[in-house]
């Protein structure tokens, strides 16, 4: 099978997975383990996905084990959301106590294509230099480009009716744009009930102590009812906090302005600091567009600053009711450190 660029280079590797012809864009993640996570990540969605780790699916694929509300303990959605798999080099012989299958039989069964036998670095330091590419894999006819970023994605991936997941005494109003299982695990572990609801609903008429916008893939811009809601949250004075694209929808909803990264942050060890406190803690992260620093208006100032280019990490408002991350407090995989992010929101909504 073939990996072809938007530029003309091509590579030649072995398929491992399904041998469908699939077109999208191309980027690179630097984590070293997590890669079932990795890939049921609704933001991945439309991406075909370059893990520069060399050595992939020496532990497989773990069980599909549902925990409390249904939601796939080692997997942050339903099913594979990449369109496509690279990687330097594949390991057909895996080893792990919670391995049910390998990670080329998950591949077939989701019909999702993948190719071992390309050096992933010296693809990653194409796309570093040239910036994200759209690509395509396929065995002998080339498919037609897609550019995920022109539609909106979100409508795509997100559920089409509203449910609930978790008690407590506070219910958070989640628009999902293609939300992670884990951000919704935080929430029901700090004993919020989660009322999940599709990108574009309503929520004027609705039951809920706070509005939470989850993560998602693509242009934030493509979400202009999300931004619409999370704007009249904010007006009448909704504790509200957003993750990821959910950041860059707030930002959006207050007359800030985003812009696409030129191959964006995707990897388990991104370092952010708090630049009133100078505290710094390491992230997990993914997303290719980000919040302009410079276009705050009065009332919010930037909360984290990635140290590696010092772009935008999150913000929030003076009130401190409103609150967002660029990077994923929830990893899965990643650290721990800015789960404390969690506790903060539900501090708020109490308080409130």
């Amino acid at each position: 099978m073939k990996l072809k660029l938007e530029n003309g280079m091509t590579f030649q590797g072995k398929s491992f997975g399904s041998t469908r012809d699939i077109a999208g864009e191309v980027v690179f993640n630097t984590g070293m383990v997590g890669y079932p996570e990795t890939m049921t990540d609704p933001s991945y969605y439309g991406q075909i996905l370059v893990l520069t780790y060399p050595l992939i699916g020496n532990y497989g694929v773990p069980e599909f084990n549902p925990q409390p509300w249904e939601l796939l303990r080692y997997f942050e959605s339903s099913g594979i959301k990449i369109s496509g798999l690279i990687v330097s080099e594949y390991s057909e012989h895996y080893s792990h106590w919670n391995a049910q299958q390998s990670l080329a039989e998950w591949l077939k069964k989701e019909n999702v294509p993948a190719i071992t036998g390309i050096d992933t670095r010296y693809l990653t330091q194409i796309l570093r230099e040239k910036g994200t590419m759209l690509g395509k894999i396929y065995c002998e006819d080339e498919p037609e480009t897609y550019d995920p970023n022109q539609f909106n994605l979100p409508a795509k991936i997100s559920v089409d009716e509203e449910v609930v997941y978790g008690r407590g005494k506070y219910r958070i109003a989640m628009l999902d744009c293609g939300c992670k299982n884990s951000i919704i695990s935080n929430f029901t572990e700090r004993e919020v009930e989660v009322l999940r609801l599709p990108w574009n609903a309503e929520v004027k008429d609705k039951d809920f102590d706070a509005l939470f916008i989850s993560n998602g893939p693509g242009d934030p811009k493509m979400c202009k009812e999300t931004i619409e809601t999370t704007r009249w949250a904010i007006e009448h004075d909704i504790p509200t906090l957003g993750i990821c694209l959910g950041h860059q929808i707030i930002a959006l909803a207050v007359d800030a302005d985003t812009y696409k990264l030129k191959y964006g942050h995707r990897s388990q060890n991104q370092p952010v600091i708090d630049p009133r406190t100078k505290k710094c803690i390491i992230t997990s992260q993914n997303h290719g567009f980000a919040v302009k620093r410079d276009t705050l208006p009065e009332g919010w100032e930037e909360w984290f600053v990635n140290l590696n280019d010092e772009t935008n990490e999150g913000i929030r408002h003076d009130s401190g009711k409103f609150l967002s991350t660029q990077f994923h407090p929830e990893a899965g995989p990643g650290p721990s450190d800015a789960q404390f992010i969690f506790d903060k929101f539900v501090e708020v909504i109490t308080n409130n």
